[in-house]
């Protein structure tokens, strides 16, 4: 038995109905979609306003913002279903964005955005990443200076998920001295706002459902009482807290696409025949789902015990790095292994592991590079 048909430590019969229903609207309401969604490259955000309705978008948020005020494993059960689903990481993307607002906000910005968020009417997006850096946020160029009671914003942003269909952005800024320190988080609402623009859609090798896309901020002016927190050079402290959180949603995600790997070639190679049998018989397969199936195992019992610690507030930096990095590693490694056992099915985009295939890559790149992960590791075991 695959371990995605256990039941996990941290579960219950809340839990697993909420499971069951955000199941059945994936089901009914966004799979039929998927193959248009991908052709034209995004996910409408009307379709999370439609997600969000449902009590689905934000669960975790509390319910004087309009959440449902239950804790973190409920988001992570959404993310566990898209990923079965073949649906991108656009909602984990919304929801670490929102943790921002949740955390770190005055209680003015909260009343302000978190309900629109909540509800769906914002869509919100995260942006870091530039031209010339990516995982050294200590090298963003992107500048806000105070001008009265305005930040005037100029630079570039790139490879920003929910970049084309985001309303609502993070935005990591430089407004001091170079380092870490000269680093604040602004919010911005990006509709019809003077100075920012969208440029072209990056075509992706995989998770084509999902925009990613380049910003430019030019002369971009924004109230000072946007500035998260309202103090500057927080930015960089506030973007480490969240990681162990954030590299769940990476995590989660990755063994789901192990399970489902596994389950998809087991059915495959049942019914595919070859040399008189079916590829399920033949010695070699079996070894090969054999230590598949084995990784699988492993890599839910690693990811279910960050799940409760966690939850229980005691999840270190450490674990959430090898986390990331290790299940990330395994979801490329075991989806190439299933991919060879389809043949030449499996090089075929109508074939769900083909999907899955590509949609994997970019999982060992974003939220943190894998070598930065091992390089945070090696550090927290020198300390």
């Amino acid at each position: 038995m695959l371990p995605s048909l256990l039941r996990q430590p941290w579960m219950d019969d809340d839990i697993e109905a909420f499971r069951e229903q955000v199941r059945r609207y994936i089901a009914g309401e966004l799979t039929p979609h998927l193959p248009a969604w991908r052709e034209q490259g995004y996910i409408p955000r009307e379709e999370w306003a439609k997600f969000g309705e449902m009590g689905f978008l934000l669960p975790e948020i509390p319910e004087e913002f309009g959440g449902a005020g239950v804790n973190m494993a409920y988001q992570l059960v959404v993310q566990d279903e898209f990923t079965k689903a073949e649906i991108p990481a656009i909602t984990a993307v919304h929801s670490i964005a929102t943790h921002y607002i949740l955390d770190y906000g005055t209680p003015e910005q909260k009343q302000r955005w978190l309900p629109k968020l909540v509800s769906g009417e914002m869509l919100a997006g995260i942006a870091m990443s530039e031209p010339g850096c990516g995982s050294d946020l200590q090298a963003i160029r992107t500048k806000a200076t105070l001008d009265g009671g305005d930040y005037v914003i100029n630079g570039a942003k790139t490879f920003i998920t929910n970049g084309f269909t985001a309303n609502l952005l993070v935005v990591a800024l430089r407004t001091g001295e170079a380092g870490s320190r000269g680093i604040s988080l602004i919010v911005l609402e990006t509709e019809n706002l003077k100075g920012f623009s969208v440029g072209k859609r990056l075509e992706k090798l995989g998770q084509h459902a999902s925009d990613t896309a380049e910003l430019a901020f030019e002369d971009v002016r924004v109230s000072a009482d946007n500035l998260l927190g309202g103090t500057e050079g927080r930015g960089f402290k506030q973007l480490m807290s969240q990681l162990p959180y954030e590299r769940m949603l990476i995590a989660v995600p990755a063994v789901a696409a192990i399970e489902r790997a596994v389950e998809l070639t087991v059915k495959y190679t049942k019914q595919r025949k070859a040399f008189g049998q079916t590829l399920y018989e033949l010695q070699n397969t079996r070894f090969k789902l054999a230590e598949c199936a084995t990784t699988a195992h492993i890599a839910r019992s690693f990811v279910n015990d960050c799940v409760q610690r966690l939850l229980n507030g005691q999840l270190d930096d450490g674990a959430a790095y090898m986390a990331k990095w290790w299940c990330t590693e395994q979801q490329c490694k075991v989806i190439d292994e299933c991919l060879q056992l389809f043949g030449g099915y499996g090089y075929v985009m109508e074939y769900p592991i083909a999907r899955m295939y590509a949609d994997a890559r970019v999982q060992k790149i974003y939220g943190g590079a894998n070598e930065i992960m091992k390089e945070l590791v090696a550090r927290e075991l020198g300390k």
